[in-house]
């Protein structure tokens, strides 16, 4: 596997309309242009094209609107765009993970922990199959916000291993101090990077939200912390380092197997 020694990850905190893709499209587009840097991945917050509402009248097949505009701007940036989107297949509703790459093709990911305080659960159905890509030489996992709560699912184990462990979310502020403290657990045991998205602003529920976008090594050293302003930022992550710090320590060879059945 051909390794890129650094991999240069874009971030978009932003704040969302609520249920107005067009003016979503139209924001974050104008950020992505604004980014001077030259990046390699480029991650969005959850529902970056609605905000975080349970009104599936919202969603949309496979292949409209959200799936050409993400491909737009992977092609256009040259890089591995990642965000979620409210989906509609058969009679169901996902809250789906776009990995997006340069050449048009797609892998996808459905949120498996549906927040039930939210009532997500009674609008969308959970996903059950994990996912790993490939990119740049990385391998990279897609995961949603809520997510980030449940170790086992996050657990980075030798049937589907990674380098980079990322979360696009819209987490509420009222619980930034869980948010920063897990995206940090989740590298220390999963020694990996990780990076978290999400939005800032009150939504259409008058729920707050206050950025706290994140990176973090793979030692749990907070690499960037884009606190709560509206704000895009891009970060450097290197596959030596973290190569270097499993051999020297390479305590997930000691770990208890888990399935989740």
């Amino acid at each position: 596997m051909e390794v890129k020694n650094d991999l240069r990850v874009a971030l978009v905190q932003t704040d969302l309309y609520w249920e107005n893709s067009t003016a979503n499209f139209s924001a974050i587009e104008e950020k992505i242009a604004a980014i001077e840097e030259p990046f390699d991945l480029l991650l969005l917050p959850e529902m970056f094209s609605t905000g975080f509402t349970m009104n599936t009248q919202w969603a949309e097949p496979m292949n409209l609107t959200a799936t050409k505009w993400l491909k737009q701007m992977a092609a256009k940036s040259e890089a591995l765009v990642v965000g979620s989107v409210m989906i509609q297949e058969a009679k169901a509703y996902y809250n789906r993970v776009f990995c997006v790459f340069p050449d048009g093709s797609i892998q996808t990911y459905d949120k498996r922990h549906l927040f039930r305080m939210g009532e997500e659960h009674r609008s969308f159905s959970a996903g059950d199959t994990r996912l790993v890509v490939e990119w740049k030489g990385w391998r990279i996992c897609p995961l949603v916000c809520y997510d980030l709560r449940f170790p086992v699912w996050s657990r980075n184990n030798p049937d589907s291993p990674y380098d980079l462990l990322l979360y696009v979310a819209n987490w509420p502020a009222a619980r930034a101090y869980a948010w920063k403290s897990l995206l940090v657990a989740r590298a220390i045991e999963n020694q990996a990077y990780v990076v978290g998205v999400n939005r800032v602003g009150v939504d259409g529920q008058g729920i707050a939200y206050q950025g706290d976008s994140r990176v973090i090594g793979c030692s749990g050293e907070v690499a960037l912390d884009m606190g709560d302003r509206a704000q895009e930022a891009v970060v450097s992550i290197s596959y030596s380092f973290l190569q270097a710090f499993r051999e020297k320590f390479p305590f997930l060879q000691d770990a208890d197997p888990f399935q989740i059945q």
